[in-house]
């Protein structure tokens, strides 16, 4: 193998200017990093029995593939007997049977989930002081305020929600009120006009909390977190399906253990059209998420590997780390009518969107894996100028027809044959596929008929803290303009020209807020314990308008709020309660009047107190010297 050729390309890509061809693609003015599309997505990393998956910019329904990422706006269904699992860097959402989930939100700093009916397990490994976690359900919304483990379970009413925490603490805000749960306890709100919550002893663990578990040792025994970062999604998968191996010119490398005669990576899956990021690969392995969406891939030994690069704290997604190939006259060489041809990008060739993005995600999407990336520039990269090593490696380029690649077809079994020679003559063209989506390519799969959530379940109202985005725009607004420029994204300001001519789609969220706004008229309802002994809920503020965004992960997250300390043992239920509603006091119980507290001294300084309590305050001084001793 030859090192210093490969160690030098990073530097050699930083004073060059893109082709007329990709030119027309890029944006003719920087990017603003606050508009980029975030660093993470959802893996859909497990899936049995009937899963139904609906974008968020579609209406229909199909049946959920594994590996898909979700992002803002999508929804799952888990019928009967079914169970799925999502994962976002180091958080683990488990769906169990008859669950409706649904992302609000999902960028770099916030992930908040829609649980309109159903179980909801979730495990948090790390949570940092910027980042929030929220689980908006009919009962109030559920805010984690720590790492740990907790459940969530709606009935199948939308009037009675629970919330468990095995590990961590968390908060319940609803009505104007907030309370918080601790570890090993279980708290219920039941009803929606006039709820009363109630928190007692943790719930008995089940069968399929026990499932989850199992599912969590997989991500704390890894043996290959050793070599990723575990904001890698689908790292746990590594180990059960390949093997690490230490290489001289890449250091440690991933082979897969078990792959079919003649794979290739970014062979054995299909294409979808997954905004913000456009053409999007699924591949069709329990395995491949990580290798494809991080890293790069090296043909070495006489097979393939995957180079996953340096280790950084939030590595950043990509749709697909491919080159593809074309060029004038492409498909009357290869005799096939729109042919599509791509390979995979090996270390140091850097990766450049065709989705819009700023200076600064280029680099970040690229510093795991090219060397020098201080310079890259999202126009003074030239596709022709670099020797990509892979392309000519055996089986390496896969070529399909444009049927194959936009109606979402199986790759692999729509393999066009294409002579080397031909294919050495091909050009590259750019990272991303120059055709249009369709709304096959949303769905991702064959229309058939699927499983989905009882139309109550779809429009039931959820109480959320945090006010999330407005929803998609539709992919029938998007499609005609998405002809115009085939393969790239639309832009935020066309996405907001369409959003201001289209009809308001802001009320498919069904959401309320967990706090009146201040200009609601008349008293709302209010939060009240279902029996004595417990502790008092705390006031909620309205939401703020959030503030001017400075980068691209969104607004800031608001501080956390104070946790109380758990109530004394003689306060507490000692029977242990299964999931269920609580019985309703015949009256609510009558609470007992606060004892008046002293005032407080002013800790304003002077300059900050009105002119009036300052004078009054003088004058006091004055008659107080006045007077005998």
């Amino acid at each position: 193998m030859r090192t210093a050729p490969a160690r030098s390309l990073g530097s050699l890509l930083l004073l060059v200017v893109l082709p007329a061809f990709q030119g027309g693609d890029r944006p003719d003015r920087p990017y603003r990093s606050d508009q980029d599309p975030p660093s993470r997505v959802g893996r859909l990393s497990y899936v049995a029995g009937s899963v139904s998956f609906r974008p968020g910019d579609v209406d229909d329904w199909g049946s959920a593939t594994i590996n898909y990422p979700l992002h803002s706006g999508d929804h799952l269904w888990t019928d009967s007997d079914a169970r799925a699992e999502v994962t976002v860097g180091s958080i683990a959402l488990r769906l169990a049977p008859q669950t409706a989930f649904g992302f609000l939100a999902l960028d770099d700093r916030s992930v908040q989930v829609r649980l309109s009916q159903g179980s909801l397990n979730v495990r948090v490994r790390d949570l940092g002081d910027d980042q929030n976690l929220e689980i908006d359900t009919p009962g109030g919304a559920v805010t984690v305020l720590r790492p740990g483990v907790y459940r969530v379970d709606v009935d199948s009413a939308g009037d009675t929600t629970a919330v468990t925490v095995r590990q961590g603490n968390a908060e319940v805000s609803v009505a104007g009120s907030a309370f918080v749960v601790h570890r090993e306890q279980t708290a219920t709100v039941v009803g929606n006009d006039s709820p009363t919550y109630d928190i007692q002893d943790a719930i008995r663990s089940d069968d399929w909390e026990d499932w989850c578990a199992n599912r969590d040792r997989r991500w704390d025994e890894s043996r290959s977190a050793r070599y990723v970062s575990r904001g890698v999604n689908g790292y746990e998968d590594l180990d059960d399906n390949g093997d690490w191996r230490e290489t001289p010119d890449y250091g440690p490398v991933w082979v897969p253990r078990t792959v079919a005669v003649g794979w290739a990576p970014y062979r054995y899956g299909h294409w979808a059209w997954v905004e913000p990021w456009g053409w999007t690969w699924i591949d069709d392995a329990p395995w491949g998420f990580a290798p494809f969406h991080y890293g790069r891939w090296v043909y070495v030994d006489g097979g393939w590997a995957w180079v996953p690069g340096r280790v950084v704290p939030r590595p950043v997604y990509a749709p697909a780390l491919v080159a593809f190939v074309g060029g004038r006259n492409w498909s009357v060489a290869i005799g096939v009518g729109q042919g599509v041809a791509w390979f995979p990008l090996a270390p140091e060739e850097p990766y450049v969107p065709a989705y819009h993005v700023s200076n600064t995600y280029v680099r970040n999407v690229n510093v795991t894996n090219v060397t020098n990336i201080t310079n890259i520039n999202v126009t003074n990269v030239n596709v022709t100028n670099i020797n990509y090593r892979n392309r000519h490696q055996p089986d390496a380029v896969t070529v399909v027809s444009h049927e194959t690649f936009a109606g979402s077809r199986p790759v692999n079994r729509g393999v066009i044959v294409v002579p080397r020679d031909r294919l050495d003559r091909a050009q590259v063209v750019g990272f991303a596929a120059r055709v249009p989506p369709t709304r096959q390519s949303v769905l991702a799969q064959p229309a058939i008929a699927v499983h989905q959530p009882p139309q109550v379940v779809l429009t039931r109202e959820v109480i959320v803290r945090r006010q999330p985005p407005p929803p998609p725009v539709s992919f029938a607004a998007r499609e005609q303009t998405l002809r115009q420029q085939p393969g790239r994204p639309l832009d935020a300001g066309t996405l907001g020209k369409l959003r201001a001519h289209g009809p308001d789609e802001t009320t498919r969220r069904f959401v309320r807020p967990a706090a009146p706004p201040p200009q609601a008229q008349g008293p709302g309802p209010q939060l009240k314990p279902a029996r004595e002994g417990l502790p008092p809920p705390q006031a909620v503020q309205p939401e703020q308008p959030p503030a001017r965004r400075d980068d691209r992960a969104g607004p800031r997250r608001p501080a956390r709020p104070i946790v109380m300390p758990p109530p004394p043992p003689e306060q507490r239920a000692v029977p242990e309660q299964r999931f269920g509603k609580p019985e309703r006091p015949a009256t609510p119980p009558e609470r007992g009047r606060a004892e008046p507290q002293r005032r407080q001294p002013d800790r304003r300084p002077e300059g900050e107190r009105p002119a009036k309590e300052r004078k009054a305050e003088r004058d006091t001084t004055k008659e107080k010297e006045k007077r005998p001793t």
